[in-house]
């Protein structure tokens, strides 16, 4: 027997089967480190001076989850200057891969947990693939999404596997999948009912294919093999191919590096032998991993997005005497059945919480209802729901007018109209229907929840939780914390959210809260610019180039310009009851001016920046260019960019040193899930990481010397910028 027990795995060589267990001290899961890669060269080393003794490899893992992949922290720190190095350090892992996959010995993976990115890439390296079989469990690789390719042999192995246009939804679009789902694909082998079984049917297996020589090959090792549907060459895939990078521009607008590196690595490494398409794959990930994009996806997509589900945001997450447990309401009441609280009842019903939906008549509250049975009945059409669990997600929804239907509830919420009064009353109406501890919430996007909470007898049990529209497909939600509102109600909120499969960022109470006032900032900007002259069709187009899910004119239209009206009347009045006096944006006026003057109140009134024609496509309404364009206006493409995407950033970054926000993974999240800022940039705070601190100071300087304050950086906000910078 020889063993060896290094820092991430450990080495056995015994009866003839050699086993290399992934057991990283110190962490819960095993990840491809520098320790890793320096462990893992000694222990094929070692497989290769006992190679006469082995009969078969295995390869296993200690942890919950079979492997994690990369160490991003590392990628973090990475410069242009790493490239060669990096280049390097992916070719050493790849060649001791290559070692076991043709040392003529077969290998077995099994594959206890979950395996991702470089985890399942080093699964693949196992001839034979044993997983558990439970759904829980996904295999995969989603390094585009943080910006990155599979480049340890994922791309390769994977188009070799499944063929070019086979293995692009789990290449290409980072589409996961359970073990059933790889045994049918043929990625996986083998299913075992529990971990137990393992490596019991790993030696078994070993000992079934002695003497037979392909059983330690990979397909694409032995003799005659072909590619799966054929080469770039054959005709229907080069047809396919002929389109496939505009169709691929057309989604990513060519800002996001990692799909069209991805797709080449994918047609080139086709064209080739194996080991020079390894090479080629290789080459493309390094230029991904020194690339800023990639950073700032891998800073939010990975590493915020995680801060998010672990509770760093949650009161009483960390251990101690003020650690809370997780928190799950039975029953939660929605005040109003129009589009957010239909929208409401929906999530909590899918998730299996019980709901109650009342509205000022019965007639409505089953309107609200009906939502939900629309949003089922496409889902039992298309065959991913049946009638029974449509019937019981229906079920869990009470549509109600009377109020004393909402007893006992743990959670009430009112998603009235925006309008204070209202607020009021309906809180005073319903909050005695409380279960004993229960909380109240409102939806409000922009009134501060100090102020309603004055209507509330337990201010302390009033938190904010505004949920954003159409709620059955926005992932965020905004927590509000109001000035008296204790601890265990924003960690239930924070729960609550958690339990509808939505992410909660926490922020405390200000005007607008964080979504509301940043988006604010985009969607006036816009506006302001067509007030300077600037042609409609150049504002709204830059701002989708630039990453923008959609122009601020559109979106203004979406939400409603008399909503936007509302708002301000509103902002004037709080200001005149305080004795001061709003000075409204210039992009505040036009709007105002939209409506007022102009009558033209959004999309829902048929009117607004766009025309709305009957079963035609929307277009910018014609009278824009006369009232507001002007001929000779100077403007450029990448100013009117910059305007959009700065001054958000700016907004964000006033919210940290005002307190509203707390943390910068709230921000970045904030911004990508809540307000749409572009996914390459990382969020609102990590587009100014990104660009460095010195050079969006600058930049602010600028734009504030050209459109006004609203760009200007103080000396408090210049410091918070500093004091949150994150590090790794």
């Amino acid at each position: 027997m020889t063993s060896m027990q290094l820092k991430t795995l450990h080495y056995a060589l015994t009866d003839g089967i050699a086993t290399i267990t992934f057991d990283e001290q110190g962490s819960p899961v095993n990840t491809m480190g520098l320790q890793w890669q320096d462990d893992f060269s000694a222990a094929v080393e070692q497989v290769v001076k006992d190679q006469d003794a082995i009969k078969g490899i295995v390869l296993a893992s200690t942890k919950k989850t079979f492997f994690a992949g990369a160490d991003l922290k590392g990628v973090m720190r990475m410069t242009d200057a790493d490239a060669p190095k990096v280049f390097a350090e992916i070719e050493r892992i790849k060649k001791n891969f290559r070692t076991l996959e043709t040392l003529g010995k077969p290998v077995v993976s099994c594959l206890n947990g979950s395996a991702l990115g470089g985890g399942w890439e080093l699964a693949l390296v196992g001839h034979h693939r044993i997983a558990v079989n439970d759904p829980k469990i996904r295999f995969g690789l989603p390094e585009v999404t943080i910006g990155l390719l599979p480049g340890g042999g994922g791309i390769v192995k994977m188009t070799r596997l499944l063929g070019l246009m086979g293995a692009q939804p789990y290449v290409l679009e980072s589409k996961l999948f359970n073990p059933a789902e790889a045994r049918e694909l043929g990625l996986v082998h083998e299913l075992v009912g529990s971990a137990d079984g393992l490596l019991p049917a790993a030696h078994a297996w070993i000992e079934l294919v002695q003497g037979q020589p392909d059983a330690a090959k990979h397909p694409w090792d032995r003799k005659g093999y072909r590619m799966p549907g054929g080469t770039p060459s054959s005709p229907a895939i080069a047809n396919a191919l002929v389109v496939a990078p505009a169709m691929l521009k057309q989604k990513t607008r060519g800002l996001y590096p990692a799909p069209h590196a991805t797709l080449a690595a994918m047609v080139e490494g086709a064209q080739v032998d194996f080991d020079t398409a390894m090479r080629i794959e290789s080459r493309y990930l390094a230029s991904l991993m020194v690339n800023p994009v990639a950073k700032n996806m891998i800073n939010t997509f990975f590493f915020n997005l995680n801060a998010i589900k672990s509770g760093q945001s949650r009161p009483g997450s960390s251990a101690g005497p003020g650690r809370t447990e997780r928190y799950r309401p039975q029953q939660v009441g929605i005040l109003g059945a129009g589009m957010m609280g239909a929208g409401i009842a929906w999530a909590q019903a899918s998730r299996g919480i019980a709901t109650v939906l009342k509205d000022v008549a019965l007639d409505k509250a089953e309107h609200g209802k009906a939502y939900s049975r629309k949003l089922t009945q496409a889902r039992v059409d298309k065959g991913r729901m049946t009638l029974h669990e449509q019937q019981a997600l229906l079920q869990r929804i009470t549509p109600t007018a009377d109020v004393a239907d909402l007893q006992g509830c743990d959670l009430i919420i009112e998603a009235v109209f925006e309008n204070r009064e209202l607020k009021a009353q309906v809180t005073k109406e319903a909050e005695g229907m409380l279960a004993a501890g229960g909380f109240f919430a409102s939806n409000t996007s922009t009134l501060p929840i100090s102020g309603l909470a004055q209507a509330s007898s337990r201010p302390g049990k009033f938190v904010g939780i505004h949920f954003f529209s159409p709620v059955d497909k926005m992932k965020l939600v905004e927590i509000i914390r109001g000035r008296q509102t204790d601890d265990e109600t924003v960690a239930r909120a924070f729960d609550y959210v958690l339990a509808l499969g939505k992410l909660p960022i926490v922020v405390n109470d200000s005007r607008g809260f964080y979504t509301s006032r940043t988006f604010g900032t985009y969607v006036m900007e816009g506006a302001a610019m067509l007030g300077e002259g600037i042609p409609a069709a150049v504002i709204e187009n830059a701002a989708v180039q630039a990453g923008m899910p959609v122009g601020p004119l559109a979106v203004l239209d979406e939400t409603a310009l008399s909503l936007s009206v509302h708002v301000l009347d509103q902002t004037r009045a709080d200001f005149a009851a305080e004795g001061k006096t709003y000075e409204a944006t210039a992009g505040e006026l036009l709007v105002e001016r939209m409506v007022k003057e102009m009558k033209r109140h959004g999309r829902a009134a048929g009117a607004g920046f766009y025309d709305y024609p009957k079963g035609e496509r929307k277009r910018l309404w014609p009278e824009l260019k006369t009232l507001f364009e002007k001929r000779g206006v100077e403007w450029n493409v990448q100013d009117i960019q910059d305007r959009l995407l700065y001054r958000q950033s700016v907004e964000t970054a006033r919210c940290l040193a005002e307190g509203v926000l707390s943390s910068v993974h709230d921000a970045n999240i904030g911004s990508i899930f809540g307000i749409g800022f572009p996914g390459w940039t990382g969020g609102a705070m990590q587009f100014i990481y990104g660009q460095g601190i010195d050079a969006f100071e600058q930049r602010c300087a600028e734009l504030a010397a050209k459109y006004g304050k609203g760009f200007g950086l103080g000396g408090d906000t210049k410091a918070a910028i500093r004091r949150f910078t994150p590090t790794y």
